[in-house]
């Protein structure tokens, strides 16, 4: 008899815990939940600073475990099983995750959320049978992975004002342009290029989106650099790049659409940002060798408010997802709260550390912040930027009329 759970059933949600956990409990050791304080690692990174070597050995590790996994019937939970998936509701896949928590399992950098959470959905919405067939089992598995030809420096926060260009070349494209701030992009095997195809209709109206080989003449990747050092980020060129019209993904002038899937996906899965760090610094607080000042009360209060009030709208996320209902307002909400959530850790942490915080002492949990106070910012523009949050909760839940322009 198999030991892979029985795609079609859905069980009862904690009788699927149950499951997880103990299923968990064979391939995994526990994660040390008493351990003690100032022993392990004290990194807070937002952004990670490997060196492209480390980068692919950690991304190598992370796919044998996801391959474990969807292998095991524990990958791609909501997903039909002709793909690999149980047919679970949506909300199976963060009860699951919940249980993984507590084990020691490779940390998931990002370019894994990006592979199965935003693209393989899209695929799933806008590919042609052909394309689902032949991509998303490896992208689910981890097999291949893809990052995101979105950004542009000229485009700035509107991604509808891409200057990358797609020419029709009889069964081919031929893509040249510049995208930025790409996650993932020296370990990915695809990338998800947003590209405009006709430069004479509205910029919503002339885009279409593609599938572009990594590894394909013309494709160069170069690192950017961080101020904490690292190149978790990287800038892509595409130069005559031939992609073929089979490799298009969705209508020729639909990109937008195609755009929104991928965004939509994208704001759903911040709403838990910064959790960990913000849980991380009170204790940082409760380990103080000194009793904390009124004010360092009040902020580490707030925090603690804070983390409980953002874990309250990501189950508002899931219950609209297992109502079958888009949760955009939430979502968008979802990752302005968050963002806020990481900016008062950092105001916590500074207030309690004060000098000590930038100075490389060798302690553990002081310098290390360091990487949190000038990382957390960029997540006011990843994902779409606090003003694109804002005006969509204006025009679609206000209805506020959008502001003419001049």
């Amino acid at each position: 008899m198999s030991d892979i759970p029985e795609a079609g059933a859905v069980p009862e949600p904690e009788e699927f815990r149950t499951q997880a956990r103990q299923w968990l409990a064979t391939v995994a050791r526990p994660r040390a939940g008493d351990e003690e304080w100032g022993s392990g690692s004290d990194s807070v990174a937002v952004f990670e600073n490997w060196t492209e070597e480390q980068e692919r050995e950690h991304t190598a590790r992370i796919q044998e475990w996801e391959r474990t996994r969807y292998d095991q019937g524990w990958g791609a939970l909501n997903w039909q099983e002709a793909y690999g998936g149980r047919g679970l509701p949506a909300y199976y896949e963060q009860l699951y995750r919940t249980e993984e928590a507590a084990f020691d399992v490779p940390h998931r950098t990002e370019v894994f959320p990006v592979t199965q959470q935003l693209v393989a959905p899209a695929i799933g919405i806008w590919g042609t049978e052909e394309q689902k067939e032949r991509w998303l089992r490896p992208m689910l598995r981890t097999d291949e992975l893809a990052c995101q030809l979105f950004s542009e420096t000229e485009a700035g926060s509107d991604l509808a004002a891409v200057r990358t260009r797609a020419v029709r070349d009889g069964d081919n494209w031929v893509l040249t342009g510049h995208k930025v701030w790409t996650s993932g992009a020296r370990v990915a095997t695809w990338g998800v290029a947003v590209c405009r195809t006709d430069p004479d209709v509205r910029k919503h109206a002339g885009i279409t989106v593609f599938l572009v080989r990594m590894d394909a003449p013309g494709v160069t990747v170069r690192p950017i650099q961080q101020m904490t050092g690292g190149t978790s980020f990287n800038e892509v060129y595409l130069d005559g790049v031939v992609v073929p019209d089979t490799d298009r993904l969705g209508p020729v002038g639909e990109g937008w659409r195609v755009t929104l899937s991928v965004l939509a996906a994208e704001r759903l899965d911040s709403g838990n940002l910064g959790l960990d760090n913000a849980d991380r610094a009170l204790e940082l607080a409760g380990n103080l060798p000194r009793p904390l000042t009124g004010s360092e009360q009040q902020r580490a209060a707030d925090l603690h408010i804070r983390t409980l009030v953002q874990r309250l709208m990501g189950l508002r996320v899931t219950a609209a997802l297992v109502a079958g209902r888009e949760p955009g307002a939430e979502a968008s909400v979802g990752k302005l709260y968050a963002t806020e959530t990481m900016r008062r850790t950092s105001d916590l942490v500074s207030e309690l550390l004060g000098p000590g915080l930038v100075a490389d002492t060798g302690e553990w949990g002081t310098y290390a912040w360091t990487e949190h106070l000038l990382g957390a910012p960029g997540y006011s523009i990843a994902g779409g930027t606090d003003e694109i949050q804002h005006n969509i909760l204006a025009e679609r839940v206000l209805g506020l009329p959008r502001e003419p322009v001049r």
